[in-house]
């Protein structure tokens, strides 16, 4: 009787698939055998792509005349340090009594990546059926689904397409560009930053993320302060007054006026004073009033990038390490696949999610996330998201939000305080969904004095909803910053029960004006968080409208590499990352490559051509347009730069 193999990407998720499939059969070298099954496993990466000395060894030198270089037959070779594992999957791949192989690597682009190398070097069994295992998660019942639906491997040939062509195209890009550049430009950098020897890196992601951190600090370093003057008047008299901001309005004597610095302010302090004069002795009346009731719902659940950036924000810690902890979460059963770019649930898995509240219900022993369970019970939440904005199949390409699978709680006590933190937080994200919309009380008020507008509003929060989980109220000491939110929320309160009591036409007595001196800020610098979701909306960063629709949802880079990116610009001293604070700024070299690129190849800063070949690839990955096509457009584009600089043979 023939066997089953299945290889998976690493020995840790080769022994979550073996306790699913009740294999307790001794483990052999490298692989574990049962009656019925073999599992073995790759150690991340077992193949590479051979270096351009393999194809000559000419091209260990780095010589203009023998660019660009662009293979016509692609060559790969076994990783050294992994060749011992690799001989092991191979054997087992070509042995004859393999009926059926299993493909359980990562369930992504990259980790189909990882294991189509291994099977093309490999060259299996022509003889065996060839499966893909796809998986939201490794709890038990989800690994067996996969197993029990694998598909076809031939179903995700498309993927494996876009997968071979990311990694060419960031091959021939590095490859060509950084030593064109370096030719060219090294030694006059080496001089500028008084290095003996520099070399130039460029990335198809990197060179356009180093672009983005070096433009916002530039923008800061440029940035002039302006100051100009408000106008506040108070309203109301000594026992019950509120305060209202002008603001001009197409009817106001000031409107477009050049004394302005802006539609709220003038640009010298006098201008602001003969404006007040000009309003002394007039009647001031209620010209309109706004009651309304206002909801907010709990945000969408995480994905990789939005939690990313709320553990820089909450812990402090770069993008990586989020991401190692929620793989670890992931292998340890906890939550759900971590590499996803949707913040969303499938409509199957919506239906079944009473199982992950009642798995965290009996499992989770923390005193605050069986409070807000507790709560949803005896106020009877609904669970029923299937209608809800947290239920979209058309927003799932891969793999589903990030959520707690409601198990691997035998492991939890024996993990690091960080990964009980991180995990909490997605614990009281994915409870947040079930709770009601935060309700507020909201007045706008707008005071008229002739043909003058001053506004203010009043917003008091009535039904925390979801807010008891998201924002508890802090038990610890308040920051300043907090305490000033407080002030001011409590300074809306007051004004909201004042407001109330206004009537639109009633006259109010003018008590005085003052004015508030303001001032323009620079934009602020990214974080290792907040630089990982602009990445993410990186289409947000084009003018063009049409070409901003057309790569909507293309990032730069993926969910699976942005925090590898980050890590690598900082390895390269390109940029610094404070440790305290998670605050990025562009290094002196960095500036100097910075300025190299946009002089010689400008559009490789740009998010657009970034954003457009990530579209590229997600389009072969659905069919959309064939491999050589994608591939014509790369080479093209190559010697298109070969060709601006004047070194095209």
């Amino acid at each position: 009787m023939g066997k089953k193999l299945l290889i998976t990407e690493k020995p840790s998720v080769a022994m979550e698939f073996a306790k699913a499939l009740k294999i307790t059969t001794n483990r052999k070298n490298g692989y574990l055998e049962s009656q019925e099954w073999i599992i073995t496993w790759c150690v991340g990466h077992l193949v590479t792509m051979s270096y351009p000395d393999k194809y000559d060894e000419k091209l260990k030198f780095w010589r203009l005349d023998t660019l660009p270089f662009i293979p016509e037959e692609w060559k790969y070779e076994i990783i050294p340090q992994v060749e011992n594992q690799f001989n092991i999957v191979k054997n087992l791949m070509q042995r004859e009594d393999i009926e059926e192989i299993y493909n359980a690597g990562d369930s992504g682009r990259e980790g189909e990546y990882i294991q189509r190398l291994v099977f093309m070097m490999a060259k299996p069994n022509p003889n065996a059926k060839m499966k893909r295992v796809w998986i939201d998660s490794q709890t038990e019942e989800e690994i067996t689904r996969g197993i029990r639906e694998a598909k076809d491997l031939s179903e995700y040939d498309s993927l494996s397409d876009s997968a071979y062509l990311r990694a060419k195209e960031d091959y021939l890009i590095g490859i060509n560009f950084s030593r064109l550049l370096s030719i060219i430009y090294g030694r006059k950098l080496a001089q500028s930053i008084q290095e003996e020897k520099a070399s130039i890196s460029v990335g198809r992601v990197m060179t356009c993320v180093l672009g983005m951190i070096v433009q916002r600090e530039r923008e800061i370093r440029n940035f002039v302060k302006t100051k100009y003057y408000k106008i506040v008047g108070e309203f109301g008299d000594e026992n019950a007054s509120f305060k209202a901001e002008w603001k001009s309005t197409e009817k106001s004597k000031m409107h477009e006026s050049n004394q302005l610095y802006n539609e709220t302010g003038f640009k010298k302090e006098q201008d602001a004073k003969n404006f007040i004069a000009s309003l002394e002795g007039k009647q001031a009346v209620i010209a309109e009033l706004k009651k309304s009731k206002q909801k907010e719902n709990a945000p969408l659940l995480f994905n990789l990038a939005e939690i990313q950036n709320e553990c820089t924000k909450r812990f402090k810690i770069k993008p990586d390490e989020t991401l190692e902890i929620i793989q670890n979460l992931y292998e340890k059963k906890l939550v759900t696949y971590p590499r996803t770019d949707a913040r969303v649930l499938s409509t199957a898995v919506a239906k079944e999610i009473n199982k992950n509240l009642n798995g965290i219900a009996r499992g989770f022993k923390d005193e605050e996330i069986q409070g807000y369970i507790q709560k949803m019970v005896q106020e009877k939440y609904s669970t029923n998201l299937v209608k809800t904005k947290y239920v979209n199949d058309s927003k799932i390409t891969d793999h589903y939000a990030i959520i707690p699978t409601g198990q691997g709680f035998e492991n939890f006590n024996q993990l690091p305080n960080i990964q009980k933190e991180v995990y909490k937080v997605i614990v009281k994200r994915f409870l947040a969904i079930f709770y009601p919309p935060a309700q507020y009380n909201k007045i706008q008020v707008t005071v008229g004095i002739e043909n003058e507008t001053f506004s203010c509003n009043g917003k008091v929060c009535i039904e925390k909803g979801f807010l008891e989980i998201l924002k508890p109220i802090s038990k610890e000491k308040k920051s300043t910053n907090e305490e000033k939110n407080v002030e001011k929320g409590n300074q809306e309160d007051n004004n909201l029960e004042i407001l109330k009591k206004l009537r639109k036409g009633q006259t109010v007595e003018v008590r005085n004006f003052e004015i508030k001196d303001a001032e323009t800020s620079p934009p602020s610098r990214y974080n290792s968080g907040s630089i990982i979701l602009a990445m993410e909306n990186a289409g947000k960063l084009i003018e063009d409208e049409e070409l901003r629709e057309q790569i909507k949802g293309a990032g730069i880079g993926t969910s699976a590499t942005r925090a590898e990116i980050m890590k690598k610009l900082e390895k390269i001293k390109y940029i610094e990352v404070n440790n305290k604070t998670q605050i990025i700024t562009p290094t002196n070299k960095g500036e100097k490559i910075y300025d190299i690129v946009y002089y010689s190849m400008p559009d490789m800063l740009n998010p657009k051509l970034t954003a457009s070949w990530e579209k590229g690839l997600d389009m072969v990955a659905k069919k959309e347009i064939e491999p050589e096509e994608f591939m014509t457009k790369l080479k093209k584009y190559i010697y298109s730069k070969f060709d601006r600089l004047g070194v095209i043979k």
